[in-house]
C-alpha cells in the first residue's frame, strides 16, 4: 500500500467555504449552511482506499456520538473518478448507504475544494471550532491497516473533547497517513 501523510496546514485557518452535491441527497450542500454550532468535521475520504475501509466504522461512531453535542461532519470524495470508477457518485451513494454514513458525502468532481484545503490523502480529517478556525487536523489514531493496533479515534476524539472543554489541544497533532488522492492530470 502506497502511503501518504496529510499536509499539516496552520492551525487557525479559516475553512474555505464549499458547496458540493451530496451524492446521497442529490443536494448541493454547503460549509455556511452545514456548519455546527460548537464545531465541523471534514474528512477527505473514498471508497476504495484500505485505510479509509480499516476506519469506516469509527467514523460513523465518532459522528454518531458528536452530532447530538452540535459537531456536524461532512466527508468529500475528490478523487479522478474516470481512472478509479470504483470512487464515481453512484458508487459513493452505495458506499454511504452501506456503511450507514450519518453525515452527507460530498463529490468534488473539480477537485478544487481539495485544492483549497490542501488535502494529500484519505482519510484526511480537518476539525473546525464553531467560527470555522482550524483546531485540529491529521490522524484519527495510530491504527493502520496493517499494524495490528485497534481503530480508536482516540486522537480526534480528544480534538473534539478539547473543543467542547474550551482548552487547547496540547496533544501532538499527527498526520494522517493513507491513500494519496487520486489527481486528475
Amino acid at each position: 500500500m502506497a502511503r501518504t501523510p496529510s499536509n499539516m496546514i496552520p492551525l487557525g485557518t479559516i475553512a474555505p467555504d464549499f458547496s458540493l452535491l451530496d451524492v446521497v441527497s442529490d443536494e448541493h450542500i454547503s460549509l455556511s449552511d452545514h456548519r455546527g454550532e460548537k464545531g465541523t468535521v471534514l474528512f477527505f475520504i473514498c471508497n476504495h482506499c484500505p485505510f479509509v475501509i480499516h476506519v469506516n466504522e469509527q467514523l460513523v461512531s465518532v459522528a454518531k456520538d458528536y452530532q447530538s453535542k452540535g459537531i456536524n461532519f461532512i466527508a468529500i470524495s475528490s478523487n479522478d473518478v474516470e481512472n478509479y470508477p470504483q470512487d464515481a457518485p453512484d458508487l459513493m451513494k452505495s458506499h454511504a448507504e452501506d456503511n450507514k454514513y450519518p453525515f452527507p458525502y460530498l463529490y468534488d468532481e473539480t477537485q478544487d475544494v481539495a485544492k483549497a484545503y490542501d488535502a494529500a490523502c484519505t482519510p484526511d480529517t480537518y476539525v473546525f471550532d464553531a467560527a470555522l478556525k482550524l483546531v485540529y487536523r491529521g490522524q484519527l489514531d495510530d491504527s493502520r491497516p496493517d499494524n495490528g493496533l485497534p481503530v480508536t479515534a482516540s486522537d480526534l476524539r480528544n480534538a473534539l473533547e478539547c473543543l467542547f472543554a474550551g482548552k487547547e489541544n496540547t496533544s501532538i497533532q499527527k498526520p494522517s497517513m493513507g491513500c494519496g488522492i487520486k489527481w486528475k492530470s
